[in-house]
This record gives C-alpha cells, sequence and structure tokens, in this order.
C-alpha cells in the first residue's frame, strides 16, 4: 500500500536528457546534495523487447533531499534514474544507447524523504534509438539524473550519477506448435512439430532462430501442470519436430527457456484427442 501524500508526478521523460552533464555550466556542474538510493527495475527481472511493442518496466527508488529542499516544493528538485551504454555522458547527451522514464509518481514520506515508482519506456519502433541494433541486447548500466532549482525557476546545477546495479535486455522469442494426426489412436505415433523464432531489432522482424534446445511438453486432460517429455534442437530454419506414442487425451507445447541475449518463449498448447 502506498502511503504519504504525493508530492510528484512526471510524465513523458521519453528521450534523451539532450544535456551536457546536464545542460549545465561548468560552474554550476556540482553535487546536488540529492541521493538517489534502493533503485530496482523490471523488479529485477530481464527486460524482453520484440520488434514492435513498447515495453514499460516497472522502476522504484527512494529520495532524500539536501538542505533547503523539501518534499512540500516538487519543483525546486528532481531525480530519476535511466538505463545506458557506454559513456553516461554521451548518452544523456545524445540518447544513443540511452533509455529513460516514462513517468513516475513520488510520495512523501517526510519533508525531505520521498518513494518513487513509475516505469521506463522502450520503443522499438525504427523511428526510435532505443533498441536499434542486435547487440542491445546485453547487460546496460543504470544511470541516475540529479537536479536542483531555483526558486526563479533556473536551475541551480545537475549532475549525472553511476551506479553498480545494472539491467539485462532481451530480445523476444516465439515458438509455435501443431500436433498431429487429431484424433489419434491410442499407441498410434504423435509428431509435434513447430517453430522458434527471434526478435531482429535491426530490420524489426522476427527471424528463424537455429541451433536451440527446445523442450516438448504434455499435460493430459484433467492435470494443472506440463511435463517435458522430449527434447529438440532447432534447424536452420528454426523448425521443431519430436516423435510421441499416444497413450491419454492432453495438450502438447514447445518451451524455449532463453539465454543471455533472448527471452523465453512458450507456445499455445494443441490439444490431441485420443481414441
Amino acid at each position: 500500500m502506498k502511503t504519504g501524500r504525493r508530492t510528484v508526478a512526471v510524465a513523458a521523460l521519453v528521450g534523451a536528457l539532450g544535456l551536457s552533464v546536464l545542460n549545465v555550466p561548468t560552474a554550476q556542474a556540482a553535487d546536488t546534495g540529492i541521493t538517489v538510493s534502493d533503485i530496482v527495475i523490471n523488479n529485477g527481472k530481464p527486460i524482453v523487447v520484440g520488434t514492435s511493442k513498447e515495453v514499460e518496466p516497472p522502476i522504484s527508488f527512494n529520495i532524500a533531499l539536501p538542505s533547503g529542499y523539501s518534499t512540500a516544493n516538487p519543483s525546486r528538485y528532481d531525480a530519476y534514474p535511466f538505463l545506458y551504454r557506454g559513456s553516461i555522458k554521451t548518452a544523456a547527451d545524445t540518447g544513443e544507447n540511452f533509455i529513460g522514464p516514462g513517468s513516475y509518481t513520488c510520495y512523501e514520506k517526510d519533508s525531505k524523504h520521498a518513494r518513487c515508482e513509475g516505469n521506463l519506456f522502450i520503443d522499438p519502433h525504427p523511428s526510435q534509438e532505443h533498441v536499434d541494433s542486435n547487440s542491445d541486447a546485453t547487460t546496460w548500466k543504470v544511470g541516475v539524473s540529479l537536479r536542483l532549482w531555483k526558486a526563479d525557476g533556473g536551475l541551480k546545477t545537475g549532475e549525472l550519477e553511476t551506479r553498480s546495479t545494472t539491467a539485462q535486455l532481451k530480445r523476444a522469442a516465439k515458438a509455435t506448435a501443431n500436433a498431429s494426426p487429431e484424433p489419434v489412436t491410442k499407441g498410434k505415433s504423435i509428431t509435434v512439430t513447430g517453430k522458434l523464432t527471434r526478435a531482429n531489432w535491426s530490420t524489426k522482424r522476427y527471424d528463424a532462430y537455429s541451433g536451440c534446445t527446445v523442450s516438448l511438453q504434455f499435460r493430459a486432460k484433467g492435470a494443472d501442470t506440463f511435463k517435458t517429455v522430449k527434447k529438440a534442437t532447432t534447424s536452420s530454419t528454426g523448425g521443431l519436430k519430436a516423435t510421441v506414442t499416444a497413450s491419454v487425451d492432453g495438450s502438447y507445447r514447445w518451451v524455449y527457456y532463453g539465454n543471455s541475449t533472448t527471452g523465453v518463449a512458450t507456445s499455445a498448447a494443441d490439444y490431441v484427442d485420443v481414441r
């Protein structure tokens, strides 16, 4: 349950900061005194992105303010985490290898502390630079943007900080399954075919994913869980094929458990009536 008065709600922080050390003149680029802690990205899980659908991984973090600033006046400060690759300054300046918040809301804990929750925003559309190369499927670093504002609205100071926290981006995968014949006589063979494909962030298509070990799973009619009955390796075209003996009614599916660059894929289940 969220507690405390809502102190700030920020929307559409999409794209680069567009700032060289937050566009602060050298004389003003200094320690803000803001502390951002307990950063959690996507509940600690990998972020899986396809070729067209926008992804909004949840984020949460805590803010502590310096002397002279209060959560009662959120227009005087802002602070939030973001993902980047390479140089933090280059990412913040250009937007290349940069993934920022879509929105977040902060809830006042007391006059100096707030708890913030929101989401990052990742758009694989070609017009964006969030994931425009398959090399983006890797470990991203976490940075923090910190800024203090004067009473008249002018920028007082700002800084970028690095964090030891990281986030893993992965390419989405898809699997299909088809079991035949349907229906089938008990004791006869059932052939289960399918295909495994993976998002290509460069072309914005799903391409065949070859050389992968994929599990064929079966769930008997009336059962609650699937169990692995065979494993197969995808062909050069991503194809899958396995043969099992028909015994009882039930559903078959293919499951790929992913790797360091690719997410998990589970096909729809195909039901077979055994007579």
